[in-house]
């Protein structure tokens, strides 16, 4: 009689995840990471700290990301990241495409405005600015290329939130809590829905007072966001454009973006009023 097979049971996602482990791979992303919210830069012995390793285990990994142009020394034995990572990013193919397109339709936008405007993509817990462009006045504000900000601090985070797909959304508000080990805000869904049934977003800056962001959403071919267009509009006392000229403006650029990049505009269901 032939022996009966012991079936295994099939490993849970943490095993499976640990069999398949790399230490030496992820000591260097948790550099990477940790150097991402540190501008100012940090010593061996802090970095060995915050990341509870042994200042050798450290050293190793600091030597290889250095050589390999990702973190720099700089004042008093400190390191931080490079640009290097934002370099890459750019020259993703796809990102790549999405900043030669909306370059163009940028510029044209922030002449018609005459205000600044710049475009973000959610990366992790953050909005990276990937494109930006001055307003064509002696005058202006604008966010700096290359910048990040929190992602619950950033309008341009909420109107790609609210545009996302239900799935791709979920991931990025679990990378987001894993990253921050905070909660989302109570009201978040309720703030996307309201995004998404306008289709944009106008408020007061979380970060600045005086500003108005504007933020309208760009399109992949699926139909869901991956990026947005923002303006800073500020109120000139002899305004070229107000806020609802903007405002139309700026749907019309996100538009072209999305139809340049191959992207696709969810239309909006129309709702036929009931028969009395």
């Amino acid at each position: 009689m032939p022996a009966k097979k012991t079936s295994k049971s099939p490993l849970s996602r943490a095993e499976e995840k640990n069999t398949y482990a790399t230490p030496a791979l992820e000591k260097g992303l948790d550099v990477i990471e940790l150097l991402a919210h540190q501008p100012g830069g940090l010593t061996k012995s802090e970095i060995s700290r915050e990341l509870k390793r042994t200042v050798s285990e450290i050293f190793r990994m600091l030597l290889c990301l250095e050589r390999r142009g990702y973190i720099a020394q700089v004042d008093n034995e400190r390191y931080a990241l490079t640009l290097k990572l934002f370099k890459l990013v750019q020259e993703h193919p796809p990102t790549e495409r999405l900043i030669t397109e909306a370059l163009p339709v940028m510029h044209q936008l922030a002449h018609e405005t005459h205000q600044s405007c710049h475009m973000g993509i959610i990366e992790g817990a953050q909005v990276t600015i990937l494109a930006q462009v001055n307003a064509p006045t002696s005058v202006g504000f604008y966010v700096k290329l290359g910048s990040s900000v929190e992602l619950m601090e950033a309008t341009t985070g909420y109107v790609i939130l609210a545009h996302q797909d239900d799935e791709h959304r979920a991931r990025t508000l679990t990378d987001w809590k894993r990253l921050t080990g905070e909660d989302a805000p109570a009201d978040l869904l309720a703030h996307l829905a309201r995004i998404k049934k306008q289709g944009f977003e106008s408020r007061p800056s979380y970060k600045v007072r005086g500003i108005t962001n504007i933020s309208y959403p760009i399109f992949d071919a699926r139909g869901s966001a991956i990026g947005a267009l923002t303006v800073p509009y500020i109120q000139h006392l002899d305004p070229i454009s107000n806020a609802a000229q903007v405002s139309a403006s700026l749907k019309k650029a996100s538009r072209e973006i999305t139809a340049a990049i191959g992207g696709r505009t969810p239309h909006k269901r129309h709702v036929q009023p009931a028969e009395k």
